[in-house]
C-alpha cells in the first residue's frame, strides 16, 4: 500500500520538482567542474549525481511501482498499459544511471556524463507530466466522482 502523500497530486508533485530541481543543479555544478578543469572536483559530483539519483529519485520509483501503482491498477485496470509506461521510464533512468557508474568506474568523467545527466532530466521531466496528468488525475476523478 502506498502512502496518502502519492496519491495527492499537489504532494507528489512537489516530492518530483525537488529531486528533479536539485538534479539540475548537480548537473550545472558538474559542467563547472569541466569548464574548469576541476577534475577531482568533478568526480566528487559525479559520485554525487549518481547518489541523488539512486537514492532520491529511483527509490521514490521503487515506492511508486510497489506501492501506488499496484494499487492504481487493481482499481482501475485501464490504467494497466500506463502504469506500464511508466515503470518503463523508471526501468531506462535505472539503465541511464548504470552506464554512468560504468562510466565513473572507467574514469570518463567528462561531457559525455553530462549528456547522461540531462537525458535523465529529460526522461524523468516527461515522466513526472505523465504522472500526473494521466495516473494522478484519473485517481483524482475517481475520488471526486465517489467522494472520497
Amino acid at each position: 500500500m502506498s502512502g496518502p502523500s502519492l496519491k495527492r497530486e499537489d504532494s507528489h508533485s512537489s516530492i518530483h520538482e525537488a529531486a528533479l530541481n536539485e538534479a539540475k543543479e548537480l548537473k550545472d555544478l558538474f559542467r563547472q567542474c569541466l569548464e574548469n578543469e576541476k577534475r577531482e572536483k568533478a568526480l566528487q559530483v559525479a559520485e554525487v549525481v549518481i547518489e541523488h539519483w539512486e537514492m532520491r529519485t529511483l527509490k521514490h520509483a521503487e515506492a511508486e511501482e510497489e506501492g501506488l501503482y499496484q494499487e492504481m491498477v487493481r482499481e482501475n485496470p485501464g490504467l494497466k498499459r500506463l502504469v506500464i509506461q511508466l515503470t518503463r521510464d523508471h526501468d531506462l533512468m535505472r539503465r541511464i544511471v548504470d552506464r554512468m557508474k560504468d562510466r565513473l568506474l572507467s574514469g570518463k568523467v567528462d561531457e559525455g556524463m553530462t549528456v547522461h545527466m540531462e537525458a535523465l532530466i529529460l526522461v524523468d521531466e516527461i515522466h513526472n507530466e505523465d504522472e500526473m496528468n494521466k495516473l494522478l488525475k484519473a485517481v483524482q476523478t475517481k475520488m471526486v466522482k465517489y467522494g472520497s
